[in-house]
């Protein structure tokens, strides 16, 4: 049983897919949603009893079947079901109501065969169809003018980049004289590329990674996608903007060396500061949540950057949880304007956020104490540190009152437990698919250290100076930064205008 279950994956991928297809022929009535979303459950079952039965590596034709493959499988389908679910009333009545779930299925499905694929030919043409899908569903509106341009220029910069994909697949495999990704990645293979060309293959992954990721330079595609429907960027957000960092995992022995590493340090780090500058400054809900994406997808290459993998896939499928969920509940979030109380005034008390800022001062030093001097265990420790005192600050030190404060301290211990746990039982299940990176050079890693201190510092220098010149200049920088350009927005779709005055009603 155990042996077949790959068999058995398989065929029920193949039977959600030409559910999907099936839902495109208009004699179907409407009701078949309902059985096809009960469809797209038996593969993310499927993928979890194979991940439960993984014992190590298997090569199945041109597949590779281990624990972090079908944890992506499992993490990507499971995303996919939930968002189609959520979608049977949130879609019903838009006339790409069949064609919405069709392509919801196939760009999923595409995507899951990517992190299945030992073949690099398959890989390149399952990333290409996962992005094909996306820019579909990005324009799935086609009268409306906006989500066209949209679409068209995020086809672009996709294409760019799986171009680039591909020159680097093409290149990899002449000189190793293989498609196989298990045998290219093997060291014997490697000893064929001399080291330039190694260090030019590791550049154009980073630009193939950049992209998708919507880090800086190229992070205005996904801004703009915000005008496609909530459930699609639940998808994006989740199970796609996330694959730069399991791309460059996939491939990470022969993404070595200290300048493509700078590169992608300096890249990701400038898209933390951006992307977290954009979420604080706008106003719109899915432009912050596409903020948060920026930076956060910073801080996964940054984690890939330093050789940290495991904690990159980590940080990529718990970000997606998170993310997918902020999205579905997009609809609901309500903001009200509070009115200020003689109490909201007053300062947090300074005894309780001086603990807080010790708290995680100890806690950076027992981590990095506790290991074994990496430069990644630096950067880590003073990262969690900082949040531990920012979440302490949030949690307790602005509460009011004894209770809200041992509330604050019960559900600060929750997450440090559940977070403890749910790193232990990935890093049990995934440390023996994900090979150890290479280290940048301590040079690098202090610069980014540098860097990350500078920003912090000079955030909450602006934070306390906000009538200076500088608060005013940057802050506008960073609201022009996350505006859409004047074809990517409309004050009114034009289109349903034009529906409405066409025949004198609504199509």
């Amino acid at each position: 049983m155990l042996n077949s279950l790959p068999e058995i994956f398989f065929i029920l991928l193949t039977i959600s897919v030409l559910s999907g297809l099936f839902l495109l022929y208009p004699r179907v009535p409407l009701s078949f949603v309902r059985i096809h979303i009960g469809i797209t459950l038996l593969p993310p079952a499927a993928a979890l009893l194979a991940l439960v039965a993984t014992k190590g590596t298997m090569i199945y034709g041109p597949w590779r079947l281990d624990a972090l493959s079908w944890m992506l499988v499992l993490f990507v389908l499971t995303i996919g079901f939930i968002v189609q679910r959520y979608s049977f009333r949130y879609f019903l009545g838009d006339r790409s109501y069949r064609k919405y779930f069709a392509l919801l299925t196939i760009t999923t499905t595409a995507d899951s065969v990517v992190w299945l694929s030992n073949d690099l030919r398959l890989l390149l043409i399952s990333w290409g169809a996962t992005l094909l899908g996306l820019i579909l569903l990005i324009g799935l509106n086609k009268e409306w003018s906006v989500a066209r341009n949209a679409a068209k220029q995020s086809g672009r910069l996709f294409a760019i980049g799986w171009l680039i994909l591909l020159g680097a697949v093409i290149w990899v495999t002449q000189a190793t004289g293989h498609w196989q990704l298990s045998i290219v990645l093997t060291k014997s293979s490697l000893t064929h590329l001399d080291l330039w060309e190694r260090t030019c293959i590791s550049l154009m992954l980073i630009l193939t990674v950049v992209i998708p990721s919507a880090q800086w330079p190229f992070q205005r595609w996904l801004l703009h996608s915000v005008v496609t429907p909530t459930p699609v960027s639940a998808v994006m957000h989740a199970g796609l903007v996330n694959a730069g960092g399991i791309i460059l995992t996939r491939f990470s022995p022969l993404f070595s060396g200290d300048i493509a590493q700078i590169v992608l340090l300096v890249l990701s780090s400038i898209s933390v500061m951006i992307g977290t500058g954009i979420m604080l400054v706008q106003v719109d809900y899915k432009r912050q949540l596409v903020g948060s994406t920026i930076s956060q997808m910073g801080f996964m290459l940054i984690q890939c950057a330093l050789g940290a993998f495991l904690a990159a896939i980590i940080h990529a499928v718990l970000h997606g949880l998170f993310k997918s969920t902020l999205f579905l509940q997009a609809g609901s979030v309500l903001h009200h304007q509070k009115e200020s109380t003689s109490g909201s005034n007053q300062p947090s008390s300074l005894l309780w956020t001086i603990t807080g800022g010790i708290l995680g001062l100890l806690t950076a030093l027992g981590l990095w104490i506790s290991s074994a001097g990496e430069i990644y265990q630096l950067i880590s420790a003073l990262t969690l540190g900082w949040s531990i005192s920012l979440a302490w600050t949030q949690l307790v030190a602005f509460g009011s009152g004894h209770i809200a404060r041992i509330a604050g301290c019960t559900l600060f211990v929750i997450a440090a437990i559940v977070y403890n746990f749910i790193h232990e039982v990935f890093k049990g299940v995934l440390q023996n698919s994900i090979p150890k990176g290479i280290q940048p050079s301590e040079p690098a890693a202090i610069l980014l250290l540098i860097f990350l201190l500078t920003g912090s510092a000079a955030g909450v220098w602006l934070a306390r100076h906000r009538s200076s010149a500088a608060y005013a200049v940057i802050y506008l920088w960073l609201v022009r930064l996350g505006e859409p350009q004047n074809n990517l927005v409309e004050s009114h779709p034009k289109y349903l205008t034009q529906s409405f005055f066409r025949g004198g009603h609504l199509r």
